[in-house]
């Protein structure tokens, strides 16, 4: 880490990688078996790509449109959350078999979480850089319920279903935040970043910003088991932020790694074979963050100088790459404060994009 680097040229390359992980990784978004990427991908994916419209693993059809988590599909006229409350006109494409989570998504478009992350900065930048619950839940109840809509995703993780279920239901907006089998999920911290660089870059102490951050994961993912490693997570982010020369990436990350899941990093690379000896044996490529988060790490360590080549691995390994992506963009922004710009100037909103982010880190 170079100390030519500000901690804001450090965020921007984290947020900026943050979009480029997303995209990248849509395509194969949930693929399970990485032969399967292979066979759509030949020599896997090397750039930015539009998503197919057939998926070998898809299991979006066992995802219910009227709640979080799995169950039946609503039939009928009657009115569902997803189609009529969120994702509007996008029912049609639930309930089918091979369907693609990102159906009809372009090259260098963002999906959802991706969305939610830049509507936080939105509503950061409108408040001078602080965060404010009201202002995120009013926030992200019109970008999920716009009409038309804000976004092209056509598929919405079970926390968002469960969400707007419940506020559906009449709950109050601050009290909507579902419990199903997923709730400790990766997705729910890919719109922390936002808030941490935020509320430090001007001096907000971290155990502040780390109560700050809970609370807002709570909203959305009440989770004890997720709320602990988001700790760690923002003070993860808070080190590399404002790390000074002496200290390396490698070095920060092996020690969160260490404290937050009692995991050697230089020992498990020492004698990994290859990625995936970690990412999909060792640790599980699914959502839940019992696995993803020990991956995340892995390849922040692994490819700490090396974010194009870190991204790429990160996308090949499947599973939901797009969420662990997110993360593993922002470690790699930090740790060196490059961007991997011949993908980023491929993202479809890349204007908007940098608007954002120059306007989060030019108010504080």
């Amino acid at each position: 880490m170079t100390d030519k680097l500000s901690p804001k040229q450090r965020a921007a390359a984290a947020l900026r990688n943050m979009c480029v992980a997303d995209s990248l990784a849509m395509p194969v978004h949930w693929y399970y078996r990485t032969t399967d990427i292979e066979r759509q991908f030949p020599g896997g994916i090397t750039r930015l790509e539009a998503a197919p419209e057939f998926h070998p693993s898809s299991i979006m059809s066992l995802h219910s449109t009227n709640q979080g988590g799995r169950g039946p599909h609503g039939t009928g006229n009657k009115r569902q959350i997803v189609g009529d409350v969120i994702l509007k006109g996008k029912r049609l494409f639930w309930g089918k078999a091979n369907q693609h989570y990102h159906q009809g998504m372009n090259t260098g478009e963002n999906t959802l979480n991706a969305h939610c992350a830049r509507m936080l900065m939105r509503t950061l930048i409108a408040n001078q850089g602080r965060y404010d619950t009201d202002d995120f839940l009013d926030a992200y109840i019109e970008l999920m319920t716009a009409d038309p809509p804000q976004h092209r995703d056509t598929y919405a993780e079970s926390y968002h279903r469960g969400f707007f279920a419940n506020l559906q239901r009449g709950k109050a907006k601050d009290s909507c935040g579902a419990v199903t089998h997923d709730t400790p999920s990766i997705g729910g911290l890919v719109t922390i970043a936002p808030i941490v660089f935020a509320e430090r870059l001007q001096g907000t102490p971290l155990a502040d910003v780390q109560t700050v951050c809970r609370q807002h994961l709570w909203l959305t993912h009440p989770d004890d088991s997720l709320a602990k490693v988001c700790d760690h997570y923002t003070a993860l982010l808070n080190d590399l932020l404002f790390a000074g020369p002496e200290h390396s990436p490698q070095a920060i990350i092996a020690k969160c790694a260490k404290q937050s899941l009692s995991l050697n990093l230089p020992d498990l690379i020492s004698r990994a074979k290859n990625d995936s000896d970690v990412v999909g044996a060792r640790f599980s490529t699914a959502c839940y963050i019992s696995g993803s988060f020990p991956s995340v790490l892995y390849l922040a360590y692994k490819y700490h100088s090396e974010p194009k080549m870190g991204l790429l691995a990160n996308t090949n390994l499947g599973g939901d790459n797009v969420h662990r992506g997110a993360l593993l963009g922002i470690l790699l922004g930090l740790a060196n404060g490059t961007t991997v710009a011949e993908f980023y100037a491929g993202l479809r909103d890349k204007t908007a994009i940098e608007k954002e982010i120059l306007g989060l880190l030019n108010c504080i």
